[in-house]
């Protein structure tokens, strides 16, 4: 292995050591964009989380499965075709049918529906459905959402990357 290479294992180590804890970044069965979950592990990670980036077109059951072997801090979901409310809707109820699950913060975000129309009243349906923060497009940004990541309780010292830390 070359030196720069240690480096970088080295580095990775250090950090994965300090984590906040790990996140699951999912796009929704239906979208198959992939650049705004690139986006959201970025800003996610300079917040201090290991991510787990499960990347776009993820059927419910894989989500449920990987979400429940990783038990993440945090599952954040992005939509950008318009169909998030939709989706998110379906999903959520699953997610929260797992006990395991049940308690961990989900929040989801991006172009919710394929109008412009009234994006609080499906905020507010998400919500009721399961989410505990809703970001959409047309009225929130990435301040908002970081804020909230955030505010996350923090992982044990010394606590592994990968599962809940609390």
């Amino acid at each position: 292995m070359a030196q720069q290479e240690i480096e970088v294992v080295a580095g990775s180590a250090r950090s994965a050591m300090r984590s906040r804890g790990t996140v699951v970044v999912s796009g929704l069965a239906s979208d198959a964009h992939t650049w705004n979950l690139v986006y959201l592990q970025l800003v996610i990670e300079e917040l201090g989380y290991h991510v787990v980036n499960l990347g776009p077109c993820v059927p419910d059951d894989m989500l449920v499965d990987e979400c429940r072997r990783i038990d993440p801090v945090l599952v954040a979901l992005g939509s950008v075709n318009g169909h998030g409310c939709t989706d998110g809707l379906r999903v959520v109820a699953r997610l929260r049918d797992c006990a395991e699950l049940a308690a961990t913060p989900m929040v989801i975000g991006g172009k919710l529906t394929v109008s412009d129309e009234d994006p609080g009243r499906h905020a507010r349906e998400l919500l009721g459905a399961g989410f505990d923060a809703v970001f959409p497009d047309q009225v929130s940004g990435t301040a908002e959402f970081a804020a909230f990541v955030a505010s996350l309780p923090t992982a044990p010292r010394g606590a592994l990357c990968v599962g809940r830390t609390e």
